[in-house]
This record gives structure tokens, sequence and C-alpha cells, in this order.
């Protein structure tokens, strides 16, 4: 073709420009340059997160992590009982303990398998052994202590039963003399099971676990006196729960005073997380439960009705406090002001101190 360049095909081509549309009086904003803005500029409140979604993450937990929170602490606590109930001679204490316990630990791991989906994925946890990781210790300490648990409840319920199941003598043998030493080695536990789920919360960025993690495990450890004391005043006489009725005051009064100190440390904002909303409610509500089962508790006496409704009262408060925990830290990540205001709380006690050469922010 005359005129033409052959290689004009292969030049780039510029992109159409699009035509110059006109301001409406309603269309104001302007950039910096004072080109059209195509969309209106952002608003931000004071503790606004991107796009209406929580800063942090909660854990993908649900109801069962919490019923798992307080039947680990039954099972923990019970251990123990039932170790000093067999030292002391108490048979009748020593056997509805070792059953509470081994039962609430066989219970709490199928909500933990619940709450995984699949069976397999608990199994899992036990490919390694990792003292990093609050969750792996606790997944070995539950296997340890259900292992360790399961023959002194085997034979408590031998004899329970009369012995009317079909066994080899010296199977029966070999349970009933295993029966002791592992009733101590899982009273070994009891406490690790008790208080490790503190740490595996502490351990997670859910602000208001985060900021209690000091004070979880001290109250995680008198809630499961609470629940083990209550639970052997519910299923023991009269005349032998004397023990788990010392045990269930004093847990009652660690308990509300570990409390306390926990909403104490954490400070006036996060503080709103645990007297607020629904877990404010639930966390009162234990609070209530756990000093009237425990005034109660110790008025009993000898009077059965009043001893199994103390100890109904310190379990159901035990159980209300794990919720209202699991509720505080759901409700910790759904406001952001309980992520930003802690920041900056350290970030100027950092410029107070010198330190102003970056703006990290880091936990106490």
């Amino acid at each position: 073709m005359a005129g033409s360049n052959s290689f004009d095909q292969y030049r780039p081509q510029e992109p159409p420009r699009r035509p110059k549309r006109r301001q409406s009086g309603k269309q104001k904003g302007r950039g910096r340059r004072g080109e059209e803005l195509m969309v209106p500029e952002a608003q931000f409140e004071q503790f606004d997160s991107y796009y209406g979604k929580p800063i942090v993450k909660f854990p993908p937990w649900e109801w069962p992590i919490a019923g798992y929170l307080f039947l680990g602490g039954l099972a923990g606590g019970s251990s123990m009982l039932s170790v000093g109930s067999r030292v002391t001679g108490n048979a009748e204490l020593a056997r509805n303990a070792s059953l509470v316990a081994f039962s609430a630990a066989s219970v709490g791991s199928a909500f933990l398998v619940v709450d995984l989906g699949r069976p397999e994925r608990l199994l899992n946890m036990f490919r390694v052994f990792k003292l990093s990781s609050p969750m792996n210790v606790g997944a070995w300490i539950l296997g340890a202590f259900s292992s360790l648990a399961a023959f002194p409840a085997a034979a408590e319920l031998d004899e329970l039963s009369n012995r009317a199941v079909p066994v080899p003598k010296v199977l029966r043998h070999l349970l009933h003399g295993l029966a002791t030493p592992a009733a101590m080695g899982a009273g070994l536990l009891g406490s690790p099971l008790a208080a490790y789920t503190a740490v595996l919360l502490g351990d997670t960025s859910v602000p208001a676990w985060q900021a209690a993690r000091r004070a979880l495990p001290e109250l995680f450890v008198s809630s499961a006196a609470c629940a083990s004391g209550g639970a052997g005043m519910l299923t023991t006489s009269t005349a032998n729960n004397a023990p788990a009725r010392v045990l269930a005051v004093a847990g009652a009064a660690a308990d509300v005073v570990s409390m306390h100190r926990l909403k104490d440390s954490v400070g006036e904002v996060m503080r709103e997380a645990f007297e607020t909303g629904k877990a404010g409610r639930l966390l009162k509500a234990a609070e209530v439960c756990t000093l009237s089962g425990g005034v109660v508790a110790v008025l009993a006496g000898r009077k059965r009705a009043a001893a199994a409704a103390a100890g109904a009262a310190l379990l159901a408060g035990s159980c209300l406090t794990r919720f209202g925990i699991m509720e505080a830290g759901r409700q910790s990540v759904a406001d952001p002001k309980y992520v930003v205001e802690p920041q900056r709380e350290r970030l100027n006690k950092r410029v107070s101190q010198g330190i102003i050469g970056d703006s990290i922010t880091t936990a106490e």
C-alpha cells in the first residue's frame, strides 16, 4: 500500500480516552490534583475496622470447646480428690471421684472431637510432642490422663457390679492391682489438665484472653476445685463427703477472689468485655451460683438435700465461668476498640519511656 509503513500494525496502540464527565452539583469531592473522585471519600470512626470485619479473627471454636474447658477442670480436680480419699481410706468418695474423673474426661474428649469434626484430627495431635505448643502439650496430657483414669474407674465399676462381668481372673487381678498406681498418676496430671486450657487461651491473639493470660490459670484451677468439690458433695453421702465439702468451700472463695483479680488486671477498657453483654450475664450468674453454693456447703452439715443443692450450684457456677470466659473472648474480637486501645496504651508507654525510634507495640 503506497505511503504506508508495513511495521505500523505492530506498534502499540494508545487506549481510547474516556469522554470527560461533567461533575454535578452533588459531586463536590476532588482529589489532591483536582481530578474527579470516582468513589466517595472514606469516613473512619474512632475504632473502625476493615470493611466492618474484625481486626483479630476469633478461633473456630463453638460451645463444645467451652464444655470441654469445664469438663477438663472437673476431671482434673476429681482425680486429685480421688487420690486424697484413697490415701485417707475414704473408699466411697474415692470411688465416686474416680468415676467422675474418667466420665468427665471421656465426655470432654468427645466434645473435642465434635469441635474438630473428625476423630482422626485428634489422633493427628499425637504425631509430635511440641513443648512450645500449649494445644499439643494439652492433647498429650489429656491422652495420658484418660488412659490412667480408666484403670481405677474400671476397677470401681467391677466392684459395683459385684464382678458380674465375666473377665479372666488374671486380667481382673491385674486391673485391680493397677488401679491405685494409675489413680496416683492421674492425680499428678490432674492439676496440669485443669490449668493448661487457661494457658491455651492466653496463648491466642484474642484480646480479652491475652490481657488476662496471667490471671486465667488461677481462675481455672479454683473453678476446677469448685466443680470437683461440688461433684463430690452431690454424689457422696454426708457421712463421707467432708473432704469434698472443704474443697468446695475453699474453691468457691478462691474462685470469687480470682475473678475479681482477673477483672482488675486487664484494665478499664478490657474490663468491659467481662462485665457487659452476654459474657457479663454469664459471669454474674456464675458468681451468684458459686457464692450461694459455697454458703450452703458451709451450712449444709448432715443434710443430704442441702449438700446436693450446694454441689449442683457449684457445678453450675464452674460451667458458667468457662462459658463466660469464652464469650468474653468473642466479644473482645467483635469490637475493634479492645484491639486498638491496648495497643495505643502500650505505644504511649513506650514513648513515655523514651522508646521513640519505632512504632512497635509489644505486650507487657
